[in-house]
């Protein structure tokens, strides 16, 4: 797999693995003592804030919508942006950042 690739499959594995969660399971909390879906936006607004560097614009804080079940789409969208704009070794960094995300669910 190349790198272009990467992180794309990265993050389809992400959402394949929690795209079907409820929202008490995003709720739980993780080692660190944040819920699941803190650590999901967590991600999501890092991908953003990469983004907007690569497009050249102040980033903006993504919103916390009320349902977490959307945070595997905003995942997808940020995702998709940063790939489109930002240089391989972002690119590379946020797979890094998504594979070790999925490790710690």
């Amino acid at each position: 797999m190349t790198d272009d690739d990467r992180l794309g499959a990265a993050v389809r594995k992400l959402v394949g693995q929690v795209s079907h969660w409820t929202p008490p399971r995003w709720a739980a909390s993780g080692l660190s003592g944040a819920s699941r879906a803190d650590l999901m936006h967590d991600l999501v607004q890092w991908m953003a804030d990469r983004g907007a560097e690569a497009e050249g614009r102040p980033p903006i804080p993504v919103p916390r919508l009320e349902n977490d079940l959307a945070l595997p789409d905003q995942l997808q969208v940020v995702a998709a942006d940063l790939h489109r704009h930002a240089p391989e070794a972002v690119q590379l960094a946020a797979a890094e950042r998504v594979d070790a995300l999925r490790g710690a669910f």
